[in-house]
């Protein structure tokens, strides 16, 4: 039989080949996070007619003399460029800009994925709607200052978005102060009464809440008491008594035991608080952060509860100044809050999910995991938008997204099919050319052999 007829029967075969590979890519043109792939051809093994020769004395050297036998696949390479991002405005829509991959999860298999279109569950999981599979990542955990925060370089796990969930109340132990006191203000004497020191000072309030949500109005008012001196004195409606200040007699002390009912407050000439001081005692603080630590009892519970008050560091103008304009000082911020429940979730750039509560709190709940590979393309399709490791992707290198080459995770968005229409339509006319072109060797070496076989008559 003649070789041609071989060549051309490789040939169909491969372009056949070539034209499901094709097909396919253009049947998911509209598949979510959907990577287009391609087919290479390299020729097979030549038959030798003749091997070369080297040059010698009187004559030059001479080339093989081969035939080919034919064609056959080298590759079909998958194609991880970036696709086109479609917004859809749903929350747990997610899509990578840039490299990486979802890591979901069935029990222990795991399984890496493009595509983002995720839903939660009866139970709050995070999961793939069309399988069933659980998105992976790290929940929140709380710290030694009660603040949730995540560790991503644990072991991934399921991801829970409690939606309608409680969050405990959370008692005010901080505050923060702010803005300024009035340098021109004048100096209260120091037999004022409170009435007359409230009317001539400035007075600031906040919310704080105890151990079970209950709120509470801390008052401080604050008096000049002599040229860049201030004195201040805090209350707590439904509290017992007096409100002590303490001042710590170092930053390494927390509690010191000289508690006073008023504190002091010392400014440069320009303005900047450099002291605070108890009334009553030496405890002074006049370097890095200047704090104070205000101590009360509610009516009908005996505990006594510390809240450190915040009012700036030594020399800055980061906290409370002392400058000619209007007293603006005010408490800008409290860590306390009442029992909450958790409305609505929202998902950042590097996939950090944070819970918006009823009660204003926002809190972090989780981060979403993704993953990179050194060799993308020799990872394995299962179906379903899902790939596995092989031998040759290398090991999945897990983490958050937009560290160490994980592309950004875009929310609200999912990543359109990179197939390109055009490519493939004129990847498709060159493929049926080139199957027609092996036809045609197959029918004429046919006639060929006709010929051969028509000498005998």
């Amino acid at each position: 039989m003649m070789r041609s007829l071989f060549s051309g029967v490789s040939g169909l075969k491969n372009h056949q080949t070539r034209m499901d590979v094709i097909g396919h890519n253009i049947s998911n043109v509209n598949t979510y996070g959907y990577k287009t792939t391609r087919v290479t051809f390299q020729d097979m093994l030549s038959q030798t007619i003749a091997g070369a020769a080297k040059p010698e004395e009187n004559k030059g050297g001479v080339n093989p003399k081969q035939v080919g036998l034919g064609m056959t696949v080298a590759s079909i390479d998958r194609l991880f460029t970036q696709g086109s991002l479609q917004t859809t405005g749903n929350q747990t829509d997610l899509a990578i800009s840039g490299d990486g991959f979802f890591v979901v999860a069935e029990g222990d298999k795991h399984y890496y994925t493009r595509a983002g279109n995720f839903a939660l569950d009866r139970d709050g999981l995070l999961v793939n709607p069309a399988n069933g599979l659980r998105v992976q990542g790290w929940m929140a955990g709380t710290n030694e200052r009660g603040e949730k925060v995540v560790n991503a370089s644990g072991t991934p796990e399921d991801l829970i978005i409690p939606v309608y969930g409680k969050v405990e109340a959370k008692e005010t132990s901080y505050i923060k102060y702010k803005c300024n006191l009035d340098s021109k203000m004048s100096v209260v004497p120091s037999n004022a009464t409170d009435r007359m020191r409230a009317s001539a000072g400035v007075t600031t309030n906040i919310d704080i809440y105890d151990k079970v949500g209950n709120p509470h109005r801390l008052t401080m008012t604050f008096w000049k008491t002599a040229p860049n001196q201030w004195t201040a004195s805090a209350a707590v409606t439904d509290a017992m008594g007096q409100v002590t200040l303490d001042v710590p007699s170092s930053a390494n002390q927390p509690n010191s035991p000289n508690p006073s009912s008023r504190m002091n407050l010392r400014f440069s000439p320009e303005g900047r608080l450099i002291a605070v001081s108890d009334e009553s005692s030496p405890d002074e603080l006049n370097q890095g952060d200047l704090s104070v630590n205000a101590s009360y009892r509610i009516t009908g519970d005996p505990t006594v509860r510390t809240i450190r008050l915040d009012l700036g560091k030594a020399g800055l103008v980061e906290g409370i100044t002392q400058y000619s304009s209007p007293s603006t000082t005010k408490a800008v911020e409290q860590d306390g809050y009442s029992m909450g429940y958790m409305e609505a979730f929202n998902i950042d750039d590097s996939g950090v999910i944070t819970g918006v509560y009823t009660n204003g709190t926002r809190q972090t709940v989780g981060q979403i995991a993704t993953a990179v590979f050194t060799n993308p393309m020799g990872l394995t399709a299962s179906g379903e938008n899902l790939y596995e490791m092989s031998n040759n992707s290398g090991l999945a290198n897990i983490g958050p997204a937009s560290e160490a080459g994980r592309g950004k995770i875009v929310a609200g968005t999912l990543e359109m099919s990179n197939v390109d229409l055009s490519e493939q339509f004129t990847d498709m006319i060159i493929t049926q050319r080139g199957f027609q072109a092996n036809s045609r060797t197959i029918t004429t070496s046919d006639q060929m052999l006709q010929e051969l076989i028509n000498l005998k008559r």
